[in-house]
């Protein structure tokens, strides 16, 4: 029985010790070099008193990264990622919130911990990993770790206020990665192309595929997600045929004309999510991959990653949303009405996980994970924790779940209630018009739209009012040369609402 993630490196290393698992197009890490340094780190960190406890790493986007997150594993810890473009102020609250006594640094990461106000201590990578194995020590805590046992805490994207850290145990991963290998048909041969930070859960669809599998995997740097050009020309440099990326950077590469003047000529595998693929973008990447495979994932940190996919194995009606499918397996779905029942076919229901997905909760913040992380309310017979996502959903005539919006997207306006998805869709009708965020500003109670493309203010005006009825018309219809992005690849909508502001 599997009941940790470092078997996976374990079995696949000795298979294929020469070939590439992580590489940054620069700098290359075997699987023989990853087991070799994850398993020197969790010495060295043993070695000086650490375990069972979180292990911060502020380090640079890099293979090397990976095997600090796998040598606090190996010492029985669980590991905190950060990242060196956060802010000051937010490392210095994930710090205080899980209370690491120790930080993992590289050289950048040991200039940024110089100006934090830090106690513990101030490791560097390259010493830890230098460190001589201590075999009986790891053999002595892999006999007492259980597949119950924290892996890392990721800290939400976008919280206010004290940041929340989800915290996932080596069980919940496993039934992720199993069930997200089957279902989107990873192999040996996958070259992934890694587009988000690595301290978010969202990087586990690609690094945990590579070493079950001896996948490979291209971290993709930052900068060129500013150049799409330059970006494509890095996926067919190394090959590329698989990316499982955030909607935002996809529509950068398509709604900029490169598809036709420089394709992905490798993509054989294009997964999706966390934001709704608006579908004049979704029909170019179709068309310019006609053979690819085309998958929408959802899903929430909370409950491990993504928990439902959609394999576009059929043609969408015109104006029909794209649907996020079916749970993973193992994975099940409640859609359950405000009155706590079963939501019909058709019927708008908001969306509870079940299952060994469910991660274990916030981490020292037992108040959010009693709001989000409740008893089954389909049943009262024993204890049986769902996760609470906020999400609305419904299910189409195919028996298809499709997304609807967040359930605090749903507003009430000048005596109505509104989704702005709505708002959204009618907008993206238009030609003219590659992305559109609609938004709600309760101080001043107005409906705020903020779009990018060719289309003219006045012009989009006039199309929404023949959509729409007049309560539903934004009150500002601001273009943008390109939407904020948040450091995963989201659209920022607080940013939106401060230029509105402004």
């Amino acid at each position: 029985m599997l009941k940790n993630i470092l078997e996976y490196l374990e079995a696949t290393a000795p298979r294929l010790p020469a070939k590439i698992a992580y590489s940054d197009g620069q700098t290359d890490m075997t699987f023989f070099a990853l087991l070799e340094s994850s398993r020197s780190i969790g010495s060295a960190l043993l070695a000086k008193g650490y375990g069972q406890e979180p292990i911060a790493i502020l380090m640079a986007k890099q293979p090397a990264q990976i095997a600090a997150f796998y040598g606090c594993v190996y010492a029985g810890c669980f590991y905190v990622p950060l990242d060196a473009d956060m802010p000051i102020g937010r490392m210095e609250l994930i710090l205080e919130t899980v209370g690491a006594r120790a930080l993992i640094v590289d050289a950048k990461g040991e200039r940024i911990a110089q100006t934090l106000s830090f106690e513990g201590e101030v490791l560097s990578y390259s010493a830890l990993a230098a460190y001589p194995e201590d075999t009986s020590a790891l053999c002595a805590v892999r006999e007492r770790q259980i597949d119950t046992d924290p892996i890392y805490i990721v800290f939400t994207s976008g919280s206010t206020g004290i940041p929340k850290g989800v915290c996932a145990c080596h069980r919940s991963v496993i039934d992720y990665v199993e069930a997200l290998c089957e279902a989107l048909e990873f192999s040996e041969d996958t070259v992934f192309a890694n587009q988000t930070p690595l301290y978010f859960d969202a990087p586990l669809k690609e690094l945990m595929p590579v070493i079950k599998l001896g996948a490979t995997a291209y971290l993709v740097p930052k900068s060129l997600f500013s150049f799409p050009m330059r970006l494509c020309d890095f996926l067919n440099e190394h090959r590329v045929n698989t990316v499982c990326w955030v909607v935002s950077a996809l529509t950068m590469i398509s709604s900029l004309g490169v598809l036709e003047k420089n394709p992905p000529r490798y993509l054989r595998t294009v997964a999706f999510g966390s934001e709704v693929f608006p579908p004049q973008q979704y029909r170019l990447w179709r068309e310019a991959l006609p053979d690819a495979a085309f998958f929408n994932l959802y899903g929430p940190t909370e409950a491990t990653g993504m928990s439902c996919y959609w394999r576009a194995d059929r043609a969408l009606e015109e104006g029909e949303p794209i649907p996020i499918g079916r749970p993973f397996c193992n994975t099940d779905l409640l859609l359950l009405t405000e009155d706590g029942k079963r939501a019909a076919d058709g019927e708008v229901g908001e969306i509870y996980l079940r299952g060994t997905c469910v991660t274990l909760g916030y981490f020292r913040n037992p108040e959010k994970t009693a709001e989000a992380f409740v008893q089954n309310p389909l049943q009262d017979h024993y204890p049986e924790i769902v996760y609470r996502t906020g999400d609305l959903a419904y299910r189409n005539a195919h028996g298809e779940l499709v997304f609807k919006c967040r359930k605090d997207a749903q507003i009430k306006h000048m005596g109505n209630r509104i989704e702005l998805g709505e708002i959204e869709s009618a907008a993206m009708r238009m030609t003219g018009i590659s992305r559109a965020i609609c938004l709600y500003d309760h101080e001043r109670k107005r409906i705020l739209l903020f779009y990018t493309g060719s289309a003219e203010q006045d012009l989009l005006l006039a199309h929404l009012k023949h959509y729409l009825p007049r309560y539903m018309i934004p009150a500002i219809c601001k273009q943008m040369p390109r939407m904020p992005l948040t450091p995963n690849g989201k659209v920022d909508r607080r940013a939106l609402l401060e230029s509105a502001e402004a």
